[in-house]
């Protein structure tokens, strides 16, 4: 879809602190500051880049409230508190373009079980499938081959998108968001070694995604064996994340891609998982926590704690042990330099 907007058009989504040049070009495109050409909107997010803006080419540039660098002749620089977050703003409004909200009502295709209440103003897209006893609240989308199993509740707001699966019993709050490919509700990964075999133990539980909560692609949220697997208010899960069954995450939580929580683990309020965490099953990670990506956690990890690598440090004894490690060739070299010259010290001692 082509953009256009209007400087002033531009101005009335980011409320500017300032505005600063005369000019009043068009917007077609969004670019880096480096990349941008005459008609684009760019940003200075890191004050890394700075140096590119005096030369970029952008035709509109979204700068913090304190930058002194005044726009060229046909440039605008509008100043606002976060370039990101107004960024963010403008790209709201084309998303509301891009993917605008259906009209209301159930796909001829979609087969809707008698049993099953869709609110009116819900919108059941093409192949869908809600299973008896089901409840779709109000302004709820499900795109095309949405699966609600049976008893699940949708609330109010949710937008699922192709391919979604709401299993049997589970539960989303309102305005949760699942992108495509999510199963909310797949077995727990339970087994037993009875008798020489591996027997499947019986997972029973639900999922509950609170409010505001959005998980990417392809991410699995686990069924609990009994009770409950819960996701906190507001958490943001990324592509490709595994949530095991009777896991508990907190509120406001940013769990990145291909992270993996082992079953019964506790993740408290505001706790961040880079991409790959591994977290071990039975275990609670502490109101604040940050794992940088990869690291791999098998105990308790204390509130406000930021651990790297495997097993989790401390980051900045991870980094002092990066470093010795590097000279560890360079030591053993000098260990056996040293080896050698006390068992020549010897034999001259001996003879």
């Amino acid at each position: 879809m082509q953009l256009a907007y209007s400087t002033a058009e531009l101005i009335a989504i980011v409320s500017p602190r300032e505005v600063r040049g005369t000019a009043t070009p068009e917007v077609k495109g969004i670019a880096a500051l480096s990349a941008a050409e005459e008609g684009d909107l760019s940003f200075l997010g890191n004050a890394k880049y700075r140096p590119e803006l005096a030369a970029t080419r952008a035709s509109v540039v979204l700068v913090p409230a304190d930058e002194e660098t005044r726009p060229g002749a046909e440039q605008v620089f509008l100043l606002v508190e976060n370039p990101s977050a107004a960024l963010a703003q403008v790209c709201a409004r084309i998303e509301q373009q891009l993917w605008p909200k259906p009209v209301p009502g159930v796909h001829p295709s979609a087969v809707v079980d008698p049993a099953a209440q869709v609110a009116a103003s819900a919108t059941v897209g093409p192949l869908c499938v809600v299973g008896a006893g089901a409840v779709i609240g109000e302004r709820v989308i499900l795109e095309a081959q949405v699966h609600i199993g049976r008893e699940a509740r949708v609330g109010d707001d949710c937008w699922l998108m192709p391919g979604a699966v709401v299993a049997t019993g589970c539960e989303l709050h309102a305005r949760v968001k699942l992108h495509s490919g999510v199963v909310v509700g797949s077995d727990g990964f339970g087994f037993e070694f009875v008798e020489g075999r591996h027997t499947k133990v019986p997972q029973v539980g639900n999922v509950v995604v609170e409010s505001d909560v959005e998980i990417g692609a392809n991410s699995t949220i686990d069924r609990a064996r009994f009770s409950r697997t819960v996701i906190g208010e507001g958490t943001k899960i990324d592509n490709l994340v595994q949530v095991a069954h009777n896991v508990v995450v907190g509120k406001h939580c940013l769990l990145c891609a291909q992270a993996g929580i082992a079953g019964s683990t506790t993740v408290e309020d505001f706790v961040v998982l880079g991409g790959q965490v591994g977290l071990g099953g039975h275990i609670t990670i502490g109101k604040g926590a940050k794992l940088g990506g990869q690291t791999g956690v098998s105990g308790n990890v204390e509130p406000g704690a930021y651990l790297v690598g495997t097993p989790g440090l401390p980051y900045m004894l991870e980094r002092r042990l990066g470093v010795l490690q590097k000279r560890l060739p360079e030591l053993f070299k000098r260990v056996d330099a040293l080896a050698a010259e006390i068992e020549g010290l010897k034999k001259a001692s001996a003879s």
